[in-house]
């Protein structure tokens, strides 16, 4: 058990927009340390969602992200030999943290058109997060709908 409580490490806030949100997904996008290359796919994002959408690009990803975050998940709990899979409510930190990896992972799962690049498919999914649909949503009502039809065993939770 440890002595004391480890504490999270300050991320520092984006040059540009001076966002924390953005400073995670560009660390969630980067590659083998390449970060000022993932910098760039996303600030060429950021500013194809405000050519397209016509609003603040910084203002319409966090409505965005928002909409993708979810609020409840199901984790596997053995009681007398049994797995059961147990609705839990899932903390902020990580809220964020799978909102970002579920809108990143599909983008990158959007078609291979050698023309399109990455930014123009997250300015995608985030445009299809924005309203709603997408496979990020997708993902986010998947893991809700697993919550709901396992809430018989929430009294398992610890």
């Amino acid at each position: 058990m440890r002595s004391k409580k480890t504490h999270a490490k300050k991320i520092q806030l984006d040059p540009i927009y001076g966002s924390e949100l953005v400073s995670k997904i560009i660390n969630g996008c980067m590659l083998e340390g390449k970060k000022s290359i993932a910098a760039k796919q996303i600030y060429t994002a950021i500013d194809l969602i405000a050519q397209q959408s016509g609003k603040n690009g910084l203002e319409y990803l966090t409505e965005a992200m928002e909409n993708v975050k979810p609020t409840i998940e199901v984790r596997s709990r053995r009681v007398g030999g049994a797995s059961y899979q147990v609705p839990t409510p899932i903390r902020p930190e990580r809220r964020d943290s799978l909102a970002i990896r579920w809108v990143l992972n599909a983008a990158k799962a959007r078609s291979n058109n050698p023309t399109r690049t990455l930014a123009d498919k997250l300015a995608a999914e985030i445009m299809e997060a924005h309203e709603n649909t997408g496979a990020a949503i997708k993902k986010k009502l998947d893991t809700h709908k697993m919550a709901e039809a396992n809430k018989a065993f929430a009294h398992f939770r610890w």
